[in-house]
């Protein structure tokens, strides 16, 4: 036991156990992303003068901590994972509670989310349904294999940081547009790499999930081609902002054609090897792929927000 969660459960005895399957090592991943589209709506500048600072934080927490936070509560609650899950190693078992409580953290989100501009509160309630739609028995989707990819890819993808910008109130334009689209099938990348680690837990449950449809080789395939379709969007984006190839924008070609290495380094070499690795390794590749995943994100706002 760390002693960050020996500490919490002497504040808290076994209520911690809710904070745990909130999984709040995750939401600095989730914030970072939300927070892109308030970059990219108001700018770097903008966003160091604080403009629409205070809704797109309201905006923020509700995202993370409601609706993510809950979505992976209620997922807990109704997988009972015995091992390691992302971004929660060593789950407790879920509380008898958990699905009531996270229904209820994500539906005081949907509230609160009126008080923000139009197009936020309709962002979040179509992510609410999808959470339940992915979770929640008998549809559960995240054991379809297919439709729990494209939850996520739209989910995180895309709608997060929609959410950001949404929040902000401000019209969104052509190309950031594409930018944002261009995280959808960065995400279809992502996703089946975040279940190879747990492939042989998912299907001893018979959980059919994409990657156990599809197994590992295939998995990394779906990555490699997901990642080529996105950097292609990407390379729309930046055409559509009129982009050149001289000064400022062969700065931000530059870090685009960075952010592309970055996932090739860790696919390519992952889809080599990827006959002779076992649980742990397919879990240190899922976040060197978030580490590319980043790299992107911060990239997009260089680019984008400048």
């Amino acid at each position: 036991m760390s002693g960050a969660r020996d500490a919490g459960y002497r504040l808290l005895g076994r209520r911690f156990d809710y904070l745990l399957h909130l999984r709040p090592a995750e939401w600095p991943i989730m914030a970072a992303h939300t927070v892109v589209g308030y970059l990219l709506a108001v700018g770097l500048a903008g966003a160091a003068a604080g403009t629409r600072l205070a809704p797109a934080l309201i905006g923020l927490v509700l995202w993370v901590v409601c609706l993510n936070g809950g979505t992976l509560a209620l997922n807990s609650a109704f997988d009972r994972d015995e091992g390691d899950v992302a971004y929660l190693r060593r789950p407790p078992p879920p509380p008898p509670r958990l699905a009531a409580f996270a229904l209820g953290l994500m539906g005081a989100g949907q509230i609160l989310a009126f008080q923000l501009a139009a197009p936020y509160p309709m962002v979040y309630g179509v992510c609410f349904v999808m959470s339940l739609a992915y979770s929640v028995p008998p549809l559960r989707l995240k054991a379809v294999a297919g439709a729990d990819w494209i939850i996520n890819m739209w989910g995180f993808g895309t709608l997060s940081p929609y959410a950001g910008w949404a929040a902000t109130g401000l019209p969104l334009d052509t190309a950031r547009g594409l930018v944002l689209l261009a995280f959808c099938p960065l995400f279809a990348a992502l996703y089946p790499l975040t279940q190879l680690y747990q492939l042989e837990e998912d299907v001893r449950k018979g959980d059919r999930t994409l990657a156990a449809a599809l197994g590992v080789r295939r998995s990394l395939n779906v990555a490699l081609l997901s990642a080529g379709i996105a950097f292609g969007c990407f390379g729309a984006a930046a055409l559509r902002a009129g982009w050149r190839t001289q000064g400022a924008d062969l700065a931000r070609w530059t870090g685009l054609a960075a952010a592309l290495a970055a996932w090739v380094g860790v696919l390519v070499p992952w889809r080599r090897r990827q006959a002779r690795l076992g649980p742990a390794d397919h879990e240190r590749g899922m976040y060197r792929a978030l580490g590319a995943w980043a790299v992107t994100d911060l990239v997009a706002v260089l680019a984008w927000g400048t």
